[in-house]
């Protein structure tokens, strides 16, 4: 809609609301100036009407339909006592009638049924006056009344079918702006499903490692224990205080503005997350060619590699992983994490191959692409290219 702002009348625009002035638009000239033009057209027609009055009188009604002409530049501000004005005026001056229609059309368009019905009945009743003071040679009176009945009818009905479409037009608006916010929180939601997926699958993963290494190794010296019931504490609290976050977020109301989120992982965290994994006990290689990276290109690829340790933790115990980052501007950033597949593995955490699915969707919303699988030497081999623009 922002792209045709200018075709949209002021109303749908926020203008004219809370008594404030109404700030016309680019079409609200335009048919200002039509309406503008089509009184005045209305009163040239209806002069041969008052050629024949005095001097004094038509000087008179020249000036009072100039004047009417140029109220309607009101119109759109105060519509229904223009229109009141306009019509007892134009029950004496012949050359104000077509201004008063005009006003009345906007009084319907702009007013509700219950305000603009009795305008048109003033209207109607306005033209008895009129026949009685400029009764038609051809029409005469009853004509005359019949002529300005069908004529203020015809302004009147097509104010309301304008006002019909209009809404129309507001409630199709409206629902496209709904439809856009529920979509725009769809798609939030799923973005903080996909970071609570990264995140909490790397904290449970090594929290796992670590108690996976007290099982195995319950004659360890106390340091050792101690250390690794350490590292389980600290990985537990930081994967409770993500999905805790998460959480609120989640049930946030709609209505309130949202509190500031901590800062994400960048490329630079990608080396304070390889010394995490070595600590929790991986052996862990990190070749990284690559500097200077965007900030929303290198979170994708601290995702890409965290989901990939994990998957490596999970399905690859033990095994050596290599991860290399390496690119520039206009060639890309190609991320590649490779890791041997033992002959056997152990019992490790269950996966639901989810954290690659939204990998490959992330990096192809970012026109990249990901892949992996198993290479001919026996590697599992993830490879994800990033565009990065020169």
């Amino acid at each position: 809609m922002r792209e045709y702002r200018w075709a949209l009348p002021s109303v749908l625009l926020g203008d004219g609301q809370e008594g404030r002035p109404v700030k016309r638009s680019m079409r609200d000239w335009v048919v200002d100036t039509v309406m503008f033009l089509l009184a005045a057209g209305l009163a040239l027609v209806t002069i041969p009407e008052v050629s024949h009055l005095p001097e004094e009188r038509l000087l008179a009604e020249q000036v009072v339909g100039a004047l009417s002409c140029a109220a309607l530049w009101l119109r759109r501000r105060w519509p229904v006592a223009l229109s009141g004005v306009l019509t007892t005026v134009s029950s004496y001056f012949v050359l104000a009638g077509g201004a008063s229609v005009v006003a009345l059309f906007t009084a319907t368009v702009h007013r509700p049924v219950k305000v603009s019905a009795w305008l048109l009945a003033y209207n109607l009743v306005s033209v008895i006056p009129y026949a009685i003071i400029h009764p038609d040679k051809d029409l005469k009176f009853e004509g005359t009344i019949v002529l300005g009945v069908v004529i203020a009818l015809l302004f009147y009905t097509w104010g309301i079918l304008v006002r019909q479409t209009r809404q129309q037009l507001m409630r199709s608006l409206r629902r496209e702006a709904d439809e856009a916010a529920q979509q725009a929180r769809r798609l939030e939601r799923e973005r903080i499903a996909r970071e609570m997926h990264d995140v909490l699958a790397h904290r449970l993963s090594i929290l796992s490692l670590h108690a996976g290494a007290l099982e195995f190794r319950p004659d360890a010296p106390p340091a050792e224990i101690a250390r690794a019931a350490a590292a389980i504490r600290d990985s537990a609290h930081r994967a409770l205080q993500d999905l805790r976050e998460v959480i609120g977020l989640l049930r946030r109301p709609e209505d309130t503005q949202a509190t500031p989120e901590r800062p994400q992982p960048t490329l630079d965290d990608v080396a304070g997350l390889v010394e995490e994994c070595r600590q929790a006990g991986m052996d862990v290689r990190l070749a990284l060619e690559a500097s200077s990276v965007p900030e929303g290109l290198g979170r994708s690829v601290y995702r890409i590699v965290q989901e990939a340790l994990t998957n490596a933790r999970k399905h690859a115990p033990g095994a050596p992983v290599t991860v290399e980052i390496a690119g520039g501007p206009g060639e890309g950033l190609t991320v590649r994490v490779r890791n041997p597949v033992p002959a056997r593995v152990g019992r490790g955490l269950p996966g639901s191959g989810s954290g690659l699915i939204g990998l490959t969707e992330r990096a192809e919303l970012l026109g990249g692409r990901l892949t992996h699988g198993h290479t001919a030497r026996g590697d599992f081999l993830l490879e994800a290219w990033l565009p990065w623009s020169a």
